[in-house]
């Protein structure tokens, strides 16, 4: 089934106010892409529920859009009501700021098996650092949903039709992860373009504390916000735990490979200038070459090239990371250290990327080269906590990306 349906073309920290945006605002700037986690296939079933998610905006903007994704279920999606408010506190809105999302002009839309839908524009101001809730409602009975799995926020989940209340009261379930909402697109009157996080659990955030936004891309985005003058890049975060760059993995949700993602949950977002890649350890720690054999430095080199020809022929630039330490953790032995180590020497010298950002370096024990910093170590020895990914965040050099 996910064969079936790998490549298509895809097609915000304290609340603030919304406003409604006056047609020239609508019509001025450029879109970007706001804020997409990567979607994949094995979630949950639900009938005759409103499902409440937190969208946390990496731009400024107006004129927001949002994409459903029903790219990895095997049914179509009747999606019956969707409206976005300015997030008050967990999953209660801001009195007055509740906006309907429409798609061509309908509140209902039938989204078909391995397909997505792109809303159209609503009248609302987001500002970076924002938390929208985007709320889903789905009146029959949805079979395996598309979903993202790990998603360190806090979705709310009602029986029946919620969209519109400004309370949470009715939202007696709670998860963490994002279901079928695959995006927000913004018009932004600064930001010339979006900055691709693309990876693995390291980058999706695992271990980082739920509801803060400290992963490593929202690190950078707010860095990229803060910058002197107006904000030119937003931050998509593209991490999914678990993935590999060469392979599948078995556990469906946590999805393809990158070389049958990267065009779509990359190269796909509105505005995108640059893509960081970092990811492989996956492939490393597994063993996990191509065909079922073993892994070799040079397939996750053939894999990189790969994808960096993807995105070149797309005018993308490519920023390649080197792959962090491990020691300690259930991947490591000295065969994978030797493919990390001459993986990481090619990614610093070959020229391949566009620009280099090492992590290795600046995450590694210095008293162990091949152990993370233990002050930078979530307790799994492979994972960062929160101050791993500020610690990130701080190595990249902003004059790496598209300004």
């Amino acid at each position: 089934m996910v064969g079936a349906l790998i490549v298509l073309a895809l097609a915000v920290a304290p609340p603030g106010t919304a406003s409604t945006a006056t047609p020239s605002s609508q019509d001025k700037g450029t879109r970007v892409s706001a804020w997409s986690p990567s979607m994949t296939t094995g979630g949950p079933s639900f009938e005759n529920q409103t499902i409440r998610m937190v969208v946390h905006s990496s731009v400024a903007g107006s004129g927001a859009r949002i994409t459903l994704s029903n790219r990895y279920s095997p049914e179509p999606l009747d999606v019956g009501a969707v409206d976005v408010a300015v997030q008050a506190s967990g999953g209660a809105a801001k009195p007055g700021t509740s906006r309907r999302i429409t798609f061509g002009g309908a509140r209902q839309v039938v989204i078909a098996a391995g397909d997505e839908a792109v809303s159209d524009a609503v009248p609302i101001s987001v500002e970076a650092g924002q938390n929208l809730l985007i709320s889903l409602y789905v009146p029959g009975t949805t079979g395996m949903s598309t979903w993202h799995s790990d998603a360190f926020d806090t979705t709310s989940i009602a029986s029946g039709d919620h969209t519109g209340d400004e309370s949470s009261a009715a939202f007696a379930t709670i998860t963490t992860s994002w279901y079928y909402l695959a995006g927000l697109d913004v018009l932004s009157s600064t930001a010339k373009g979006a900055v691709v996080a693309f990876g693995d659990s390291i980058t999706d955030g695992y271990h980082s504390s739920t509801g803060t936004y400290t992963r490593w891309p929202d690190f950078l985005g707010r860095r990229l916000a803060t910058e002197p003058g107006p904000q030119k890049l937003s931050v998509v975060d593209a991490g999914i735990g678990g993935n590999r760059v060469l392979t599948d993995v078995p556990n469906l949700w946590q999805g393809i490979s990158a070389l049958k993602r990267f065009r779509h949950d990359a190269l796909g977002q509105p505005g995108v200038k640059d893509v960081i890649l970092f990811e492989g350890i996956n492939d490393i720690g597994n063993n996990a070459g191509p065909d079922g054999g073993p892994l070799t430095a040079q397939d996750l080199i053939n894999g990189y090239r790969t994808l960096i020809d993807e995105a070149h022929a797309a005018r993308v630039r490519v920023v390649g990371a080197t792959l962090m330490p491990d020691k300690g953790n259930g991947y490591y032995t000295p065969t994978a250290e030797a493919i990390r180590q001459n993986v990481n020497d090619w990614i610093r010298t070959s020229d391949a990327f566009d620009g280099v950002i090492d992590f290795d370096q600046a995450m590694r024990d210095p008293a162990d080269p091949s152990a993370l910093n233990p002050a930078y170590d979530s307790g799994d020895h492979i994972h960062p906590n929160d101050a791993g990914m500020e610690a990130m965040s701080q190595a990249i050099d902003l004059r790496l990306l598209h300004h």
